[in-house]
């Protein structure tokens, strides 16, 4: 693995494990660790920005667990990072490495990296982004469209939201528009509640996970919603600010033993909360693809297997994504939810 950070840390958002994603995680080994970080909400609710009226409810936690065999977990993207890293060994992992290109032959696949150096594989997998080189590499420079809606993340102690209805649910505060909306769930063991708003503003364009947003402009833009999503922002001592940014679902993923993975192939809104667990997902069923490949041969064959079983589903959920009405009202999760990445069909 070929990382380019200098070192895994905090940096980052964060994360909703819908069942699906914490029933995949649950076969890499690292399900019970994430369960004892994160939290697990105890209801998906939708309501009214305006009203406060319910509009969907479903329950998760032990519910979940029953019906799809696995609860929602909510946790930390850096949390998720180190359970998955106790899985895996260290030794295989090299960090400060940022790819420039790669180029492929009969021999094998060669990166080329910004400190000047290259390394030969049988095999190279593209799961470096939105704005992937690998993927500008495989198929040309394209650039991620703007989507005119800005995010604010803030975390804040949970006694400061106590008083909030049901604040150790999911809840989705839908807007007057697909733009804006306010989402709350537990994080750390229910210690702290995390909030994430969207709202449409076309004149910031940063994409900054760590840009200091201002929490006055915050509050000012959801100053008509309910009394209760107000006191959710007026808890909020400081708040991060970025910009959204999407793709087209992408209609090719591999060239010859080269392929991409998560948001290099299928970057996505987040008003599903799928983003990380397609990523997941993806590399689940990846490792299916390739289990029993022992020729460079046959890889080829195996991530095409794998590509043609994940296509379908990721670019649903992308267009489901933009369009933002997944569950506002009473529906039917187990498209997403149901779906098992170790069993789901793949034709070798």
């Amino acid at each position: 693995v070929f990382e380019q950070s200098k070192g895994f840390s905090k940096i980052g958002a964060d994360i909703n494990l819908t069942p699906n994603v914490v029933r995949a995680i649950d076969g890499l080994g690292a399900g019970a660790a994430i369960r004892e970080r994160g939290a697990r909400p105890t209801f998906r609710i939708s309501r009214d920005w305006d009203t406060g009226q319910e509009t969907s409810r479903l329950g998760m936690s032990d519910v979940a667990e029953q019906q799809y065999g696995a609860p929602q977990v909510t946790i930390h993207r850096a949390d998720i990072i180190d359970a998955l890293a106790e899985q895996f060994s260290m030794a295989d992992i090299q960090f400060g490495k940022r790819i420039q290109t790669l180029s492929q032959n009969e021999q094998g696949v060669t990166l080329q990296f910004e400190d000047g150096s290259s390394a030969t594989f049988d095999v190279v997998i593209g799961a470096d982004g939105i704005h992937s080189r690998v993927r500008t590499a495989l198929f040309g420079e394209e650039y991620p469209r703007f989507t005119g809606v800005v995010s604010f993340r803030s975390v804040v102690p949970t006694e400061r939201v106590r008083h909030v209805p049901e604040i150790e649910a999911f809840t989705k505060w839908w807007g007057p528009n697909p733009q804006s909306q306010i989402v709350t769930f537990p994080l750390n063991q229910g210690k702290d509640t995390f909030i994430f708003a969207t709202t449409g503003q076309e004149s910031w364009t940063e994409e900054s996970w760590t840009s200091e947003g201002d929490v006055d402009e915050l509050r000012s833009f959801y100053k008509d919603f309910h009394p209760d999503a107000r006191a959710l922002l007026d808890a909020c001592d400081s708040t991060l600010k970025s910009a959204l940014y999407e793709r087209d679902p992408l209609p090719q993923w591999s060239v010859g033993t080269v392929t991409l993975l998560g948001d290099a192939c299928h970057p996505m809104l987040p008003f599903m909360a799928q983003g990380a667990g397609m990523a997941i997902e993806d590399a689940v069923v990846l490792g299916r693809a390739l289990a029993d490949v022992s020729a460079r041969a046959d890889a080829g064959r195996a991530l095409l297997a794998y590509e043609n079983a994940r296509k379908e589903r990721t670019a649903r959920i992308q267009i489901g994504s933009r369009g933002n009405q997944w569950m506002k009202t009473q529906g039917n999760a187990d498209w997403v939810y149901g779906y098992d990445a170790w069993s789901a069909p793949l034709d070798r």
